[in-house]
């Protein structure tokens, strides 16, 4: 379950628990948690697991050199390292880190592997009941695919015809269009929870995992069909955190798995996956002339210049918005 925060003691002792505390306590998203622990951890490994309070800049230095050079990482991949460190000495141990010199990287960001509408929809043809929905909004809405996998009954608006993502990447929030193809399979979908939930419920269960601190403050919430996920797995499990038997929603690896397979039934020889989806709606977009900012705002990029990589594949734009998934 890795969207779930991992657990740590109230009062940590150990070096990378008191990091994750003082990160959630600067309410920073999940996923830069993950990222930052993953950075340090990997370099306090690359000094031989010495403590960075005994490590200065130059060490810094090193260990980008070593991610620029050794690695070819890209200039991105480099950057997040930078951020993370800067992090965890400046905010963290409230040490001063300045005028750091090291190899910038110079391997650019690769052009995003991307769908013809054909081969979406033959791939999206190649898959069946929720991975095909979810499939759908991959490639219709924009989706990441752990967007999707954490999407609520609440988030599906069909009145106003949009979804909602609450904690996408960089813990931001934002609002996306809901394909008017799949109306009725959303709603079947709802349904499908809905019958699955009042099974759960019957059971004994029925409670689903909580975000933050909303199970302290709406502790009702957690057994209400609007908070239930809108793909959840088949079967109950436990909770690493509270220890619950809950039901939480589809893993990442099993849609993963039938997106690959899909785009090998369909005879694509691209490097593809379900993030190819995503690529694809905003290719899309742009091919029918929409405009840039428009196209950031259902990505959630906060800059454009993220968005605008993809008028490297694609280099038109104008204005409005119809989803790609309508035939």
């Amino acid at each position: 379950m890795q969207d779930i925060p991992k657990q740590i003691p109230t009062r940590p002792t150990r070096f990378i628990d008191q990091l994750r505390y003082f990160i959630r306590k600067r309410g920073l998203a999940y996923k830069t948690e993950q990222t930052y622990v993953r950075w340090v951890l990997q370099y306090i490994r690359f000094h031989d697991k010495k403590h960075p309070k005994d490590l200065n800049e130059a060490h810094i230095e090193a260990f980008l050199d070593h991610l620029g050079i050794n690695l070819n990482a890209a200039k991105n991949t480099q950057r997040t390292a930078l951020n993370a460190l800067v992090f965890l000495y400046r905010e963290f141990l409230g040490i001063e880190v300045k005028n750091l010199v090291f190899r910038h990287s110079t391997k650019h960001r690769r052009i995003p592997v991307v769908f013809t509408k054909e081969e979406a929809f033959s791939v999206i043809d190649n898959l069946d009941g929720s991975y095909k929905l979810m499939a759908q909004l991959m490639f219709g809405s924009g989706l990441r695919v752990s967007e999707c996998l954490r999407l609520r009954v609440k988030d599906i608006d069909f009145g106003m015809n949009i979804i909602s993502i609450i904690d996408g990447k960089g813990g931001k929030h934002r609002t996306t269009l809901l394909p008017s193809a799949i109306t009725s399979e959303l709603t079947n979908q709802v349904e499908h929870v809905k019958h699955q939930h009042q099974i759960d419920l019957a059971a004994g269960y029925g409670e689903v995992y909580m975000p933050d601190r909303l199970a302290i403050k709406y502790p009702s919430s957690a057994k209400s069909l609007a908070w239930q996920y809108l793909f959840p797995a088949k079967n109950l499990s436990i909770d690493p955190r509270s220890k619950k038997k809950r039901r939480h929603h589809i893993m990442d690896r099993s849609i993963q798995k039938a997106v690959k397979r899909a785009i090998h039934s369909a005879g694509i020889n691209k490097h593809a996956s379900c993030h190819t989806f995503r690529h694809s709606f905003a290719t899309s977009l742009l091919q029918q002339g929409y405009d840039i900012r428009t196209i950031q705002k259902l990505l959630g990029h906060s800059k454009v210049e993220t968005t605008e990589i993809y008028t490297h594949v694609v280099n038109q734009g104008a204005y409005g918005v119809i989803s790609p998934l309508q035939r």
